[in-house]
């Protein structure tokens, strides 16, 4: 198929009026060129219209990207010394610095995620993540073992080389930065699958990644369809490694296409239906304000998203009435673009509507609507807040990642109860305790089968602490020291010393 002909950078406009414009072409090899698949409208959720339309890739641009990467990676990437790669990215975190309202902006209009969230949460973290991981390149070391008195035995923490790496929509720079910091401070080249449905941000990261200097080929930014674009990209045998962050369904295709090509290495972040366990010792309204942001931030479209609200009997309606007002006093929804909007809209069509179909099967399983449950306005894909009562944990709300704002709440007797509620889930990535009690805190945290697990508070994220799931949650670690180990491969190296010493 010829390339398309569209050209690169268009305008486009804000639901404020503001014009910005946008890089709408593949980025390989520190270029923005025409991709040879079918070109993709980007749609605007807060309005449902659409932004403009993106050059996606095939199999031949898949070829070329990772061509363009491991040919970096051999002449020029692995032979750069470990402070200079520091210093690359720490020129990409000052460059995004000075374009955060740009990138946050570019968010919030492919996303629909509150600009300010956008700008003071996932563009602000992001950064941080840079510059930690920045300090790390230099400090990647081997260590030297004792064996016998005449061999000398090192150990080498070497890239593994092009890193395949798809990320999805509900945090476009975020996720891109969790997987980008610590690829690029071990020595690897990326190419990286944004997903097809907010491609913009991270064709501004890719141009800030060439100001910064980075040498031709170590980032390459392509977007396309899962089945196609992504595809191509994990069954490829010039990747050494894929990382994703998605839903398990495709997290197991790519383990299938890694298998079926050259055993690559795998890490993924996937689904995720998170408890927070309400004790009766709990400060309720400290518990009602968290847990409340540990569900409804980001619209509910986390993976870690606290879905299921365990409460102990004895707190159930006190704590449900003020679950319902810390919700109303957070969750401001409206145009990302105003000062005060907590929550914009869903992120298209197909998730608003699966959202909707849910709250609809709730109803019809037995569960009663506390608050919300209905569509926000007449345009856009908004959706209100909506909490469940009366629920179990059969039903089909309580067990399926619904990626959107609703939340069971359930009744436990006994603390081993609610433990087993909370470990009977195919999901492991996160959960959360609320109790005044060390003793409560320790055993919940030691007994709940998940990667993450938070003690008065919840969805609490920082560079240095790693994050990664259990069960079919996925496995391998984003961010921290952990996070290094996902992109390196020890080598072990034994000189035999001459005889003649």
């Amino acid at each position: 198929m010829a390339a398309q002909t569209q050209p690169d950078l268009q305008t486009v406009r804000l639901s404020n009026g503001k014009p910005i414009t946008v890089h709408t072409q593949l980025f390989i090899n520190n270029e923005f060129v025409p991709g040879h698949g079918p070109l993709i409208e980007t749609i605007n959720p807060a309005t449902e219209e659409v932004i403009c339309s993106v050059h996606s890739a095939d199999a031949q641009d898949v070829d070329a990207a990772v061509a363009a990467a491991n040919k970096c990676y051999n002449e020029t990437w692995r032979k750069v010394a470990p402070a200079e790669r520091g210093r690359l990215i720490n020129k990409l975190a000052d460059l995004m610095e000075r374009d955060k309202d740009e990138l946050a902006t570019l968010d919030a209009l492919d996303n629909g995620k509150a600009f300010t969230v956008a700008r003071d949460v996932d563009i602000t973290d992001s950064i941080a993540c840079f510059r930690y991981f920045a300090g790390w390149a230099d400090k990647i070391h081997g260590k030297t073992i004792d064996t016998t008195h005449d061999k000398w035995c090192y150990t080498r923490h070497e890239p593994l080389g092009v890193v395949g790496a798809v990320i999805p929509w509900n945090y476009p720079t975020m996720m891109a930065a969790w997987k980008f910091a610590p690829a690029l401070a071990t020595g690897n080249c990326v190419v990286m699958k944004t997903s097809e449905v907010t491609p913009l941000p991270l064709y501004k990261f890719a141009a800030l990644c060439k100001e910064a200097g980075f040498p031709a080929g170590v980032v390459n930014v392509i977007t396309g369809y899962g089945h196609t674009t992504g595809a191509f990209l994990s069954a490829h045998k010039g990747v050494s490694k894929m990382a994703f962050t998605g839903s398990t369904m495709t997290g197991r295709k790519i383990m299938e296409a890694s298998s079926g090509s050259n055993l690559k290495k795998l890490q993924l972040e996937l689904g995720g239906k998170s408890a927070q366990i309400v004790c009766a010792d709990a400060d309720l309204e400290q518990a009602a304000e968290w847990s409340a942001g540990g569900i409804f931030n980001n619209h509910g479209q986390s993976c870690n998203a606290g879905s299921r609200i365990l409460v102990h009997e004895s707190i159930h309606d006190k704590f449900v009435d003020q679950f319902i007002q810390a919700t109303k006093n957070m969750v401001k929804i409206g145009d990302p673009f105003d000062e005060d909007t907590f929550q914009g809209p869903q992120i298209n069509k197909a998730q608003f509507e699966k959202i909707l179909g849910y709250i609809e099967i709730g109803q019809k399983e037995g569960a009663v609507i506390a608050h919300g449950g209905k569509r926000w306005g007449n345009k856009g894909y908004y959706i209100e807040p909506t909490v469940f009562i009366n629920v179990n944990n059969n039903m089909r709300i309580s067990r399926e990642e619904i990626f959107g704002p609703v939340v069971v709440i359930i009744k436990f007797k006994t603390i081993d109860e609610a433990i087993d509620i909370a470990n009977d889930s195919d999901y492991g990535l996160a959960g959360g305790v609320y109790t005044q009690n060390l003793d409560t805190a320790l055993k919940v945290t030691s007994e709940i089968k998940t990667g993450t697990m938070w003690v008065n508070c919840f969805d609490v994220f920082d560079q240095s602490t790693p994050f990664g799931g259990y069960k079919q949650s996925g496995f391998g670690k984003e961010l921290g020291k952990y996070a290094l180990q996902e992109y390196t491969q020890v080598k072990v190296v034994k000189i035999l010393m001459s005889s003649k010493i």
